[in-house]
């Protein structure tokens, strides 16, 4: 009964190390073996470098895994992949099967491109997926960067061209010798300058020194120019020039009542109108003041 029962353990103990061999491994492979699949066929022309085991994604999120992949080169699609998708993801009616890159050292992945808002299920188990294929960043650079070169290599062809035309004409010819000629003028012009530095700059230095002399002589002078003294020469003039303003605004002085009495200018203006009237009727009738004779005779009055 022990020999019975050793073997049965034996047994027991050699089928579970085969389930955890067989969860092991697809442990490894990424396969849950406790959750149900779908499996779906994609076929590809050129799968970039696809593998199995390879992630299956939906907007980012893992979904399943590629299983296996089988070739057949007479074919024009001769990559076929087959893959398994959780089933509670349903696969509605525009649903693309995407070959994408997972970035420069990610390798390649699968991506299932579901619409939104259709609620009837239209692929099934073992099911052919519509296929695309998205560019990997670096076809997108080398699409990107064949197309600019393509277009460089034009405008070089075309500036090129251009360069040709314009050699063949006379526009040339032309600019050459205008250059020619602007050289000639920069020579001319190069040599009329040496000729002013030469003779006209010493002169003018020269000229400057002795200003300069003059400017320095001029400046020791007022250094010694007693400032303070000459201020307040300055000031006791001023100081003058206040007190006679003062004495001519005020009415005490005789100049102060010439010109702030107005009784005395209008007795002043009036004498001068009197004297003024006196000459001029002296002037017309002379002998009324003026009695002359040779003889001692007086001449009778005039009327």
């Amino acid at each position: 009964m022990k020999k019975y029962s050793r073997e049965i353990v034996v047994g027991i103990l050699a089928i579970i190390a085969l389930f955890l061999l067989y969860f092991g491994w697809n442990f490894l492979k990424g396969v849950n073996i406790f959750t149900s699949t779908y499996s779906y066929v994609g076929k590809f022309e050129n799968i970039n470098g696809l593998t199995e085991q390879a992630p299956v994604y939906v907007r980012g999120y893992k979904v399943g895994q590629v299983d296996k992949i089988s070739y057949d080169f007479t074919q024009v699609d001769g990559f076929t992949v087959i893959l398994s998708v959780k089933k509670d993801v349903l696969l509605v009616d525009g649903t693309q099967l995407a070959l994408v890159s997972q970035g420069v050292l990610g390798g390649e992945a699968l991506q299932l491109n579901i619409p939104t808002g259709i609620a009837e299920v239209k692929y099934h188990e073992g099911d052919t997926l519509p296929t695309i294929v998205v560019p990997g960043l670096l076809e997108s650079l080398q699409a990107g960067l064949l197309e600019d070169v393509d277009q460089a290599v034009r405008k070089v062809d075309s500036l090129v061209t251009q360069v040709n035309s314009q050699l063949e004409g006379d526009h040339i010819k032309n600019s050459l010798a205008k250059v020619d000629k602007i050289t000639t003028d920069l020579s001319a012009s190069s040599a009329d300058l040496k000729k002013v530095i030469k003779e006209d700059v010493p002169v003018i230095v020269g000229d400057a020194k002795i200003a300069m002399a003059d400017v320095k002589k001029l400046t020791e002078n007022v250094k010694d120019v007693d400032l303070k003294a000459t201020v307040a020469k300055v000031d006791s003039t001023m100081d003058n020039v206040k007190g006679v303003v003062a004495s001519i605004n005020s009415k005490e002085g005789t100049l102060g009542l010439l010109i702030n009495d107005k009784a005395l200018y209008v007795n002043i203006n009036d004498a001068v109108e009197n004297a003024d009237s006196l000459l001029v009727d002296l002037k017309a009738h002379p002998k009324r003041y003026v009695h002359f004779s040779l003889f001692g005779k007086k001449d009778k009055k005039e009327k």
